[in-house]
């Protein structure tokens, strides 16, 4: 009994290349609208993220800012137990803490820096508003 050989020898891809040809054959690219659609859609989603990131940093500024407040005020406090004081002399706007409060400055002794992000006044009482 003969064996017959389904395959012959050259010709055992030709027929998954010709199909591949056919398939591939209408389609050279994408389209224009194909192409604005991702683009639009990436730009929508590039959006909603610089949104939400602004708005993180935003919120990030704010509570710095509030919480140097605090420190402020309370290194005012200590200063103010500290020397038995009653009042200090009411200041102008400054972010100068080797001046702040007149006569009785804040930093070196109370703060670790000389300036802040912020301006400061301060009431006769010692009570300390941010600008």
């Amino acid at each position: 009994m003969k064996t017959v050989n389904a395959r012959k020898k050259g010709k055992g891809g030709e027929t998954m290349r010709r199909l591949v040809r056919k398939v591939h054959q209408d389609n050279r690219g994408f389209t224009l609208v194909e192409l604005l659609v991702v683009i639009g859609i990436i730009a929508v989603l590039a959006a909603v993220v610089l949104l939400n990131v602004t708005g993180v940093i935003g919120s990030g500024r704010q509570e710095a800012q509030a919480t140097e407040l605090v420190i402020v005020q309370t290194a005012m406090d200590v200063m103010m137990s500290k020397n038995s004081l009653s009042s200090v002399t009411a200041t102008a706007s400054t972010n100068d803490m080797s001046a702040f409060p007149t006569g009785h400055p804040l930093y070196p002794d109370y703060l670790r820096k000389s300036t802040t992000s912020a301006n400061y006044s301060c009431s006769s009482t010692g009570l300390v508003t941010q600008h």
